[in-house]
């Protein structure tokens, strides 16, 4: 789907937008990628516009407190 490059830049951002989040809470987690998996194949590959869409999915993720 994606190249080496591109695919290491995704998973840094998600480190990093994810980096003060539990690894417990997977549904934070996953939802946070899909964004921006989502964004990346619509075109937004620069960290910045990936970071910005990251933080924003990650305040509207699931919780496990509710």
């Amino acid at each position: 789907m994606f190249d080496a490059e591109t695919t290491a830049l995704l998973r840094a951002v998600l480190d990093e937008v994810c980096k003060n989040t539990s690894r417990y809470e997977t549904a934070a987690r996953a939802h946070v990628a899909s964004k921006i998996l989502e964004a990346a194949s619509h075109g937004k590959t620069s960290a910045d516009d990936l970071t910005r869409i990251g933080r924003s999915a990650l305040g509207t993720a699931p919780t496990m407190s509710g």
